[in-house]
């Protein structure tokens, strides 16, 4: 596999469009080399489901667009990118028993940190924000049954 491969998708600040993000996020992975039914790609489906939620919902409006980047290095470090152009960035927000919404951040968090990943929040040039995930890139995974269980 090559050393470097990046591969980008912007679409608009629209609730459909987290589905169109999970998939073309999971799609890229499958052309690298990662299959669709495991434990790698469900995370990160998820990961790319929540921050692309973010972007739609947590931007006020103010940004019509975002982007998602995947870059893998060296079939080694996975980097999954979503930008958008609202300036503020994520907070926690305390986890009330009956609130519905504003654990994203705190999903994704933890899935990062079980993989062995990092999160970042950068600002960019254009005044918004790129929340950065990075995983290691391993196959190790078994795949995920219909259960959401890993096969034994």
């Amino acid at each position: 596999m090559a050393d470097h491969l990046e591969a980008s998708v912007t679409l608009p600040s629209d609730p459909a469009s987290v589905a169109a993000a999970r998939t073309y996020a999971v799609g890229t992975l499958t052309e690298w080399g990662l299959p669709s039914d495991t434990e790698t790609a469900e995370t990160v489906r998820l990961i790319v489901s929540e921050l692309a939620t973010n972007a739609v919902q947590h931007t006020l409006g103010q940004s019509p667009t975002f982007t998602v980047d995947l870059v893998l290095e060296r079939d080694e470090q996975l980097r999954i990118g979503v930008t958008d152009s609202h300036p503020r960035f994520p907070k926690r927000l305390p986890a009330a028993v009956q609130q519905d919404n504003g654990r994203g951040m705190v999903i994704i968090r933890w899935l990062t940190a079980e993989c062995g990943g990092t999160l970042t929040v950068r600002p960019t040039r254009e005044g918004g924000k790129t929340v950065w995930i990075e995983l290691p890139w391993t196959f190790e995974d078994r795949p995920v049954t219909t259960a959401g269980r890993r096969e034994s």
